[in-house]
């Protein structure tokens, strides 16, 4: 019996090690934050943070001088973007769609929270860009912070893509009009 418990003492060890380093993130010391500590919580506990980040204040100061990419579904972008941002997907992400862009070009990749956004931010860098940036908190920080969006037109709008009922919660609709 004494050899089994120390067999079940050795495996939950090894358990514990493999999750630890298996499971473990690379959080940046110079992480942003967003303005709801639930919200940076549960965008923390999603990413692997292996894309670096550019926080909602320096994007709107750099608006100008970065390729944005909206990396969020067709419906979701029609409804609101941010101004300059060039629909690229996530589901139907084709390449070409960046043929013209040049491997060195700053580029900033937002979605949602930042989840979506990660993952094509580490295909391009499979492609070969060797400047991206994710936005931390996405689009939802965005409007939360008081920044604008345009609709499919370029018009200024309040309404923003929730996603689905569960994930617009992270937009305060104090200050936008969420639908999904």
């Amino acid at each position: 019996m004494h050899h089994f418990i120390r067999k079940i003492g050795q495996l939950i060890a090894l358990v514990c090690i493999f999750t630890i380093n298996g499971c473990s993130q690379n959080i940046p010391p110079n992480k942003p934050s967003t303005l709801n500590p639930a919200f940076d919580d549960k965008i923390t506990s999603l990413l692997r943070f292996n894309v670096p980040l550019i926080s909602v204040e320096e994007l709107a100061k750099r608006q100008d001088s970065v390729l944005l990419l909206d990396a969020r579904e067709k419906e979701e972008y029609k409804v609101s973007h941010i101004k300059g941002a060039k629909f690229v997907g996530y589901k139907n992400f084709r390449e070409e769609a960046l043929e013209d862009v040049p491997k060195d070009q700053e580029i900033v990749i937002y979605c949602s929270i930042g989840y979506r956004s990660e993952k094509m931010g580490e295909r391009l860098e499979e492609m070969g860009y060797k400047n991206v940036r994710n936005l931390y908190g996405s689009i939802f920080e965005w409007v939360n912070q008081g920044k604008p969006v345009v609709d499919q037109n370029g018009n200024s709008t309040t309404t923003v893509h929730g996603y689905n009922k569960n994930w617009s919660q992270w937009l305060d609709g104090s200050k936008v009009k969420k639908t999904w």
